[in-house]
C-alpha cells in the first residue's frame, strides 16, 4: 500500500446472534444471567447473544477484585440496593436508570481478535455510533489511561479507561470484559438518567458527590433531551448491525441456562453471603 494510502476499514463475516430482552430483575439475576450465558456460550449450548435489561431494585455492582470493604452494606440494606459482584473486572457501579447491555460470544469470533483492548474498541465504536444517531455528536473514545491516576477511583464513572465513551471529557458509558474457557463476555452501562454522584452515597470513602457529576454524564444531559430504553437499544443494534455485521434473532433462556441461574445468584450476591455468614 502506498505511503500516506487510506487503510481500508476491517470488515466481518456476517453473523447472526441471538437477541434477549430481559425484564427488569434484581441484580443477582442480571448477573447470574450473564454468567449462565457464558458457560453456556462456552459449551456450545446457546448462540452468540446479545441482551439488553435493567435492575429493579437499584444495585451496586463491584468488579471482580474489589474489595467489598469499601461499601456501606449497612446503607445500602436501609435503601434496598442490592450488591452484587460482577464476573467482569472493573470498578463499582450504582445501576439505576439506565441501559444495561451484554453481548457474548466465542473468543474464536473475528471479533474478538487481537484480545480485549481491541474488542474494547471494536464494540466502543459501535457504542459510538449509536449515540450519535441518538444526537450526541460529541462523543469520542477516551485515550489510554494514564498511569499516574490508574490505581485511583473507586467508582467505575469516576475515570474513563481506554476505549470507553466520554462527552466532554465526563464518562458517558462504562464496559467491562471477562474472557471464559472461550467465550467473551462484554457487558456495560449506559445511564439514561438520573444524578451521576448518587453512589457516593453506599461508599465508605471516596470521590464525594459532586465530583463524580463533574467527571460523569447521563444520555440525558448529554443529548439535551430524555432517551428511552428501547431507542437506545435500537441505536445499539443498528449499529452493531452496520459497523460489525452482526444480525440478531429474538430468542429465549434455553432450559439447560435457566437451570444455571440459582447457582450464580449465590455466587455473586453479596448481602446474601453476608446475612448468611452472620
Amino acid at each position: 500500500m502506498a505511503a500516506g494510502s487510506p487503510v481500508p476499514p476491517v470488515t466481518f463475516p456476517p453473523a447472526c446472534w441471538r437477541l434477549l430482552w430481559s425484564p427488569p430483575a434484581d441484580g443477582a439475576t442480571q448477573m447470574a444471567i450473564d454468567g449462565t450465558i457464558v458457560e453456556a456460550v462456552a459449551a456450545r449450548e446457546a448462540p452468540p447473544t446479545v441482551r439488553f435489561y435493567c435492575w429493579d431494585p437499584p444495585c451496586l455492582s463491584l468488579g471482580r477484585s474489589q474489595p467489598v470493604e469499601e461499601v456501606d452494606l449497612l446503607r445500602c440494606r436501609a435503601d434496598g440496593v442490592e450488591v452484587v459482584r460482577r464476573p467482569t473486572g472493573g470498578r463499582a457501579i450504582l445501576h439505576a436508570e439506565e441501559l444495561t447491555y451484554s453481548v457474548i460470544f466465542p473468543e474464536v469470533d473475528p471479533r474478538a481478535a487481537g484480545g480485549i483492548p481491541e474488542t474494547f474498541r471494536r464494540f466502543a465504536e459501535a457504542f459510538a455510533a449509536a449515540l450519535r444517531a441518538l444526537g450526541v455528536p460529541d462523543v469520542a473514545l477516551a485515550p489510554p489511561l494514564d498511569l499516574r491516576i490508574q490505581g485511583e477511583g473507586f467508582v467505575c464513572f469516576e475515570v474513563p479507561t481506554d476505549s470507553e465513551l466520554t462527552v466532554g471529557g465526563r464518562k458517558v458509558m462504562g464496559s467491562a470484559q471477562w474472557r471464559h474457557r472461550g467465550a467473551v463476555l462484554q457487558h456495560g452501562s449506559l445511564p439514561l438518567d438520573g444524578d451521576p454522584g448518587a453512589i457516593a452515597r453506599y461508599l465508605r470513602r471516596g470521590p464525594d458527590a459532586e465530583r463524580l457529576r463533574q467527571r460523569a454524564i447521563t444520555l440525558r444531559e448529554a443529548a439535551g433531551r430524555p432517551v428511552t430504553f428501547e431507542a437506545a437499544a435500537e441505536a445499539i443494534l443498528t449499529a452493531l448491525r452496520e459497523l460489525l455485521n452482526i444480525y440478531v434473532f429474538p430468542g429465549d433462556l434455553t432450559p439447560a441456562e435457566q437451570a444455571r441461574i440459582p447457582a450464580w445468584r449465590d455466587r455473586v450476591s453479596i448481602l446474601r453471603r453476608e446475612e448468611e455468614s452472620r
